[in-house]
């Protein structure tokens, strides 16, 4: 089965030869470039386009045309080239669409030698832009992956090579454009395609994080600004790369830097290491559903190469189902809505149908209307609830622990694990057309933004809470929850957990983390306490980045930790000094990618009174709240759904349970 991507949705490759197949509906230039570990493109060479058509392991078309087929051999790739993006543009000057809001969104198609689909993408929410980068393929551990990107410019070609550092950006963009004149008559049209194809769909407009129209100030929200508008809760599934030092060769002309492709011939498809495996085939599914009845949900019934990386993707497809369907029945009120108005408003336009009878029968005819397609579009999202009601009450009992609810009977048989899982749940997603059907927050690990438990009543959903003090208290459990099932997903030993509580506020919420001895240290309280623990994160932060820049990751000091790193901050920014507060920053913009991560526990509102200084430090985390709250969005349509976290049923021993066996597993592993 073919993994459907969205937007920063990223499946790994099992494959070395692979095609790229695009489709768009009308002429467009195809091309790729390659990229070194930081994405940079070191010069005109490292772009293969069609006045180029050949680098090593990588052969694209010769003209515009609407349909293209790339041919790819990641074997084949110099050991200097960690990506290769696919880039798609609209021909200038020939007289064509000059922006992709003006064509069908592209579909593009990663399949192997057979034909047989590994991945494919629809990129979709483009309007005035004329080139994108639609999709990368990317090394990561030695192992080759795909990555839909959907980035799309303007400014053409020359505003994409500029953006990825290439000094020749114009000169490169003038020379593919005069290309594609020269040929711009051979070009072929798209062919006909049967009614239903998904290559044609069209697809709603994607939101990544940030992407909704709002600066990201006024996204996060501060005090005495515009509302909080939702953030997308998946974000980038991709951690961040390092920033090269100041002296790196990437951006010199040392010459110890990667040296760049140079061009050959046809891709050689005979190479000895020939990797042709398929995807293990979907768990068997239920039996054919009859004519006209639904068809039997079954867990696990997705694209993957385990049941947990299929069972992820049914989550994800569910979200994305869910999504789509209330997005059509919104659209049809809506436009039932304005079709009666503008009805209402022929009828009280003509003076001779204000009165009488035919005014009456005008009125009743537009609201009958109305009512029938608003009767319709509910049934239909009434049809989609029960679908996905079914499926998720199949999908919800066959989660791992990492996927599971808390009161899933699956952790009275929790074992400490011996792999980091691939995901993990923060919490539910629902939306108020389908309150009762709950979508499982998932996010991909290791966790590539930091949290912020919001402890603050803003924009709570929830209307019990009056006390802030109550407040505080639940959202300290709710941060406990949370690292109590970081620590237990990961192996013994592979997560390290420090806390800083200034005040000792949260002592009586910690109280399950320290009784059980999961902790690095005790909490740290104290202005000394603070800056001890900040000073050793930060210089751990540094050590590493030093280490991956130098290329020397086995030069850290002997016994240095190298689990991932939680550090839970309580009651901030009581009793930080700006020393902390900039720690803390520097820990959240460059802790996720050497494995340290910050988990904040306070008001937002009320630590938007220290001013702007803290604004990048909260743009960086995801905001979490303790209770409902509809401030997360989707990356499709971009609705407003309703966050619950995932908590501990009132008197459950579970947490209790489960932290023990780690403390155990933690004292063997040492």
């Amino acid at each position: 089965m073919t993994a459907e991507l969205v937007r920063g949705q990223n499946h790994p490759l099992s494959q070395a030869r692979l095609e790229i197949r695009v489709s768009v509906g009308t002429p467009i230039v195809a091309a790729a470039a390659l990229g070194d570990e930081q994405g940079r493109i070191h010069g005109v060479e490292w772009v293969a386009h069609p006045g180029a058509p050949t680098l090593p392991g990588l052969e694209v078309s010769r003209q515009a045309a609407a349909d293209h087929r790339l041919a790819v051999d990641l074997d084949a790739m110099p050991e200097a080239v960690h990506r290769v993006s696919v880039l798609l543009a609209l021909p200038t000057g020939v007289g064509g669409p000059t922006s992709f809001g003006a064509v069908p969104a592209p579909f593009v198609a990663v399949t192997g030698l057979d034909g047989a689909e590994v991945a494919s993408y629809t990129v979709a929410g483009l309007e005035s832009e004329s080139a994108v980068v639609a999709l990368e393929l990317y090394r990561r551990q030695g192992a080759w992956k795909v990555r839909a990107i959907g980035q799309g410019y303007a400014g053409g070609l020359a505003d994409l090579f500029n953006d990825q550092g290439l000094a020749q950006a114009h000169q490169l963009a003038g020379g593919i454009n005069d290309a594609v004149a020269q040929g711009v008559a051979r070009s072929i049209p798209a062919p006909p395609r049967p009614d239903g194809d998904r290559s044609r769909q069209a697809a709603a407009p994607a939101l990544g994080p940030d992407q909704s129209g709002q600066s990201g100030q006024a996204q996060q929200g501060t005090s005495g600004t515009t509302a909080p508008q939702p953030t997308s809760p998946y974000g980038n599934q991709t951690p961040g790369q390092p920033t090269p030092p100041p002296n790196s060769p990437y951006g010199t002309t040392d010459p110890t830097q990667p040296s760049a492709p140079t061009s050959g011939g046809p891709i050689d498809y005979s190479h000895p290491r020939r990797q042709n495996a398929a995807p293990p085939p979907p768990p068997p599914t239920a039996p054919p559903a009859q004519p006209g009845q639904p068809a039997q949900p079954v867990a696990g019934d997705a694209t993957g190469w385990s049941m947990e990386e299929r069972l992820y993707n049914q989550v994800w497809g569910m979200f994305e189902d869910l999504a789509r369907t209330t997005a059509a029945y919104r659209s049809a009120v809506d436009f039932a809505e304005s079709r009666m108005e503008k009805e209402l408003d022929q009828v009280l336009s003509d003076p001779r149908s204000r009165i009488g009878g035919q005014g009456d029968a005008a009125r009743e005819a537009a609201q009958a209307k109305h009512s029938q397609l608003v009767n319709q579009a509910r049934a239909t999202l009434d049809r989609d609830l029960a679908q996905l009601s079914a499926e998720s009450q199949v999908v919800e009992p066959a989660l791992p622990p990492a996927y599971a609810r808390w009161d899933n009977p699956v952790w009275h048989g929790y074992r400490v694990p011996m792999e980091i899982p691939m995901a993990l749940r923060l919490g539910e997603l629902h939306l108020p057309e389908s309150a009762e059907l709950r979508i499982p927050m998932l996010v991909r690990l290791p966790l590539e933004r930091g949290l912020w438990i919001d402890s603050g009543r803003g924009g709570s959903l929830e209307g019990s809470f009056h006390d802030s003090h109550d407040l505080s208290r639940l959202a300290m459990e709710t941060a406990v929850a949370h690292a109590a099932r970081l620590l237990a997903v990961y192996p013994a030993g592979e997560f390290t957990v420090h806390v800083i509580d200034p005040a000792g506020s949260g002592a009586q919420a910690l109280a399950p983390l320290v009784q059980t001895g999961v902790l690095a240290a005790p909490p740290a309280v104290g202005a000394a306490g603070v800056a001890d623990v900040l000073a050793r994160l930060t210089q751990r932060v540094d050590l590493v980045q030093m280490a991956l820049r130098a290329g020397a990751p086995d030069s850290l000091p002997p016994g240095f930790d190298t689990s991932q790193q939680l550090l839970i901050v309580n009651d901030f920014p009581h009793g930080f000094d700006d020393r902390a507060v900039n720690q803390l920053r520097y820990l959240a913009d460059e802790g996720p990618a050497v494995g340290v991560h910050l988990m904040m526990v306070a008001d937002r509102e009320e630590a938007a009174g220290y001013g702007p200084l803290l604004d990048p430090l909260w743009r960086a985390l995801l905001r979490l709240t303790p209770v409902a709250d509809d401030h997360l969005a989707d990356p499709w349509v971009g609705h407003a759904w309703t966050y619950e976290p995932s908590l501990v049923p009132p008197g459950s021993q579970v947490l209790q349970q489960v932290l023990t066996q780690v403390a155990a597993a933690r004292a063997k592993h040492w």
